[in-house]
């Protein structure tokens, strides 16, 4: 098991929550962190958030899928809303647990999923069936995989020379990025892009 957790007090205590149970290969504290851990070490099972720093869990999940389809994806997170758990599913999950529930939910999830099930807290709300039979529109189908990255960094606040070396491309690209999604999203500010970041859990509420 492979564990993503950007809150030290919280990822400190799913390992102990798991240790006795799981060989855990790995911890890290952010989303590209995992995208480079996972081609090391390609456990069975990826435990992630969905807020994560760099890279959101929703967009570490699509990446997971393409470069270690093997392995199952299991968010823990405190976001509840059946918007998020449609979009966790989308993006390959197989399993959805409340952070207020690991305790009780969390090792019983992973070893329905290992046996090639799914999961979903019951407290959320939402059936596997309809995760199954009524897919909804994924939360920021309208940004490209590239766009989706560049606005966490600049909801982040990351200047964009930081955000062209976290992502490998140039200055000018950002921008160019920046530009596009102010545009396809009628935005017009900085701040109206981080706060559209904020609402569909591509950042943290601090």
């Amino acid at each position: 098991m492979l564990l993503a957790e950007d809150h030290t007090l919280v990822r400190e205590g799913l390992l102990k929550l798991l240790a006795d149970e799981l060989e855990i290969v790995g911890a890290v504290a952010d989303g590209r962190a995992l995208i480079g851990a996972i081609e090391q070490c390609r456990p069975d099972v990826v435990l992630l958030d969905v807020s994560m720093p760099l890279l959101n869990g929703f967009e570490a999940a699509r990446q997971l899928r393409r470069i270690a389809p093997r392995s199952s994806v299991v968010f823990v997170t405190m976001h509840a809303e059946p918007d998020y758990v449609h979009e966790a599913f989308r993006a390959g999950a197989r399993g959805y647990v409340s952070k207020y529930a690991a305790s009780a939910e969390l090792l019983f999830a992973i070893r329905q999923v290992l046996a090639g099930g799914s999961y979903v807290s019951p407290a959320l709300g939402v059936s596997l069936a309809d995760l199954v039979e009524a897919p909804r529109e994924a939360l920021t189908d309208s940004l490209s995989p590239r766009q989706r990255e560049v606005l966490q960094l600049v909801a982040e606040g990351r200047p964009a020379r930081e955000i062209a070396e976290v992502l490998g491309i140039s200055r000018k690209t950002v921008e160019f990025h920046k530009a596009n999604m102010m545009r396809v999203l009628g935005l017009r500010s900085i701040a109206e892009l981080t706060r559209y970041a904020l609402e569909h859990g591509l950042v943290g509420r601090g």
